[in-house]
């Protein structure tokens, strides 16, 4: 009875983050919409960047509402894992389009400081507090699943950049409005794309790492060579892969070589103990073991296959 409420509530829990998805691409559709119009009409580098920061967004939503679809389907005789990976490979293209619109943004924050142009403020303190209380609420709305899924805190920090960057666009609309400071202009616009470049490099880093099947930064393989090595009946440990296949699911695969020529069942029993300490210890949850008893192999800790 409790795992089928386990079950039942995680199911909720996706139908629930899907329609916050939904709500939020919306969202961003109307917002760039309202600040492309906006932008062009007023003459706002800033405000037209805004959009185009708003229009990577609903692209990048998109994507993760996709993407985090694709990861609930089955597996398959085709698709042994299934789409377990596709949250990750969609942070990772999340990553990389919020660096690319950044690089954009600075070339154009620099042409627009050596030709600045006169700009219509009302239009632009008007579109980015009706930006501000849009994303806010998808900002809420996915926050909670931003902590625990790869994929949901890429469009997480999207939403929250354009948040910022639409609290700086106002800001600059009042100083523009009231002091006349139209290089503020440039400058927030600079401003937004650099934050850009910080936020996407550490995702794309994260996600790439998951990508190219590096160990987790969390687990030293030095430590579970001593602590396996240590168990009764078993020689030594090698031939070790650690890898995660997403963000809940992290992989160990390797030989044991066992110091006596054990029966089947003993080594059901060892595996077991394996099993519960590389779970507790260090968060891996799947383990593939393959024993060995006098065979003559390399015996390195890493192996390359």
């Amino acid at each position: 009875m409790r795992d089928n409420h386990a079950h039942n509530h995680s199911h909720s829990d996706h139908e629930l983050t899907g329609r916050n998805l939904l709500f939020s691409i919306f969202v961003n559709i109307g917002i760039t919409i309202a600040q492309s119009i906006g932008g062009s009409l007023s003459g706002s580098l800033s405000l037209l960047s805004d959009a185009l920061h708003n229009f990577s967004d609903v692209v990048s939503l998109l994507v993760s509402y996709f993407a985090s679809r694709l990861a609930k389907k089955e597996a398959s005789i085709k698709r042994t894992f299934g789409f377990k990976r596709a949250e990750i490979m969609a942070a990772f293209i999340n990553a990389a389009l919020l660096i690319i619109i950044a690089i954009i943004l600075i070339f154009e924050a620099i042409e627009r400081l050596q030709n600045p142009h006169k700009i219509n403020t009302n239009i632009i303190i008007i579109l980015s507090i009706v930006a501000i209380f849009g994303n806010g609420l998808s900002v809420l709305l996915l926050k909670r699943d931003s902590k625990v899924n790869m994929n949901m805190r890429s469009a997480y920090l999207h939403l929250i950049t354009d948040l910022m960057a639409s609290i700086a666009v106002l800001i600059g609309g009042l100083l523009m409005k009231h002091y006349q400071l139209f290089w503020v202009d440039s400058g927030i616009t600079f401003a937004i794309a650099i934050y850009l470049i910080v936020v996407g490099y550490d995702l794309l880093i994260r996600s790439f790492k998951v990508l190219m099947l590096y160990t987790p930064d969390t687990i030293e393989v030095k430590e579970i060579v001593d602590i396996i090595s240590a168990l009764p009946k078993i020689k030594s440990i090698h031939h070790i892969h650690v890898w995660q296949l997403n963000e809940v699911e992290t992989h160990l695969e390797a030989h044991i070589d066992f110091d006596s020529d054990i029966q089947v069942s003993e080594f059901g029993e060892v595996l077991h103990t394996i099993e519960d300490v590389l779970r507790d210890k260090f968060g891996i949850n799947h383990v593939t073991l393959q024993p060995e008893y006098g065979k003559e192999d390399n015996k390195d800790i890493i192996v390359q296959d």
